[in-house]
């Protein structure tokens, strides 16, 4: 993910970040952000000078994972939009593809520090506040059309969707790598118009949430 004044970069020096971006993914998702950064170099197939050229301190470098991948979502979520034509598989499709976000979304609940870098970051921010109006257009597209219960919000929805991303721990990994698409299937099933238990409380909207924590606490 870059801004309008970040430099492009060369083709060599692009692939290289993004092999270290790739590498600080899964080595954070296995081992947490304190992992030494010449471990996320190993991985990458780079050297330590390569990495902290592209990436001078670790927060720079979570910071990094996080835009990667919710700029990923974001850019799925909008082509989600544009060609899906059935409200509940757009929205269905969407969240599925949001699971993407649960490396980073697990990260900053067990890692203070990764929650402070993540929690503050402006770019973050504006892709999550793009995420949402998606969202809300997709839930008020899938209410109209009779696919999804009335009596939720576009904020019920997102919360919904964190708590499954927020994942489980000391279980097996094969339960621990299908547990977001799996869970995230039990809830759109709870989603769908049917009849069911009347719900507490009144509709979480996006304004509810836009400007809570991006992250909570563990």
């Amino acid at each position: 993910m870059s801004t309008d004044t970040t430099p492009p970069l060369r083709a060599d020096a692009r692939r290289n970040r993004d092999r270290i971006i790739a590498a600080a993914r899964a080595v954070f998702a296995e081992q947490g952000p304190e992992v030494p950064m010449e471990e996320i170099a190993r991985a990458a197939g780079v050297g330590t000078g390569t990495l902290y050229r592209r990436f001078p301190d670790r927060d720079s470098l979570i910071r990094a994972v996080g835009q990667d991948v919710f700029g990923r979502v974001l850019v799925e979520a909008r082509a989600i939009a544009e060609r899906e034509t059935d409200p509940w598989r757009a929205l269905t499709e969407f969240l599925l593809t949001a699971s993407d976000m649960h490396t980073v979304l697990r990260l900053a609940v067990h890692s203070p520090r990764a929650r402070a870098v993540l929690g503050t970051d402006p770019e973050l921010a504006q892709v999550r506040g793009q995420m949402l109006t998606i969202l809300d257009s997709m839930v008020r597209d899938a209410q109209e059309a009779g696919a999804l219960r009335p009596d939720v919000g576009s904020g019920d929805v997102a919360l919904l969707l964190a708590s499954v991303l927020h994942g489980v721990r000391n279980v097996p990994e094969d339960v621990r790598r299908d547990a977001p698409a799996r869970y995230l299937t039990l809830v759109l099933d709870g989603l769908r118009a049917s009849p069911g238990s009347t719900l507490p409380g009144r509709p979480v909207t996006g304004a509810d949430i836009s400007m809570a924590r991006v992250y909570p606490a563990e």
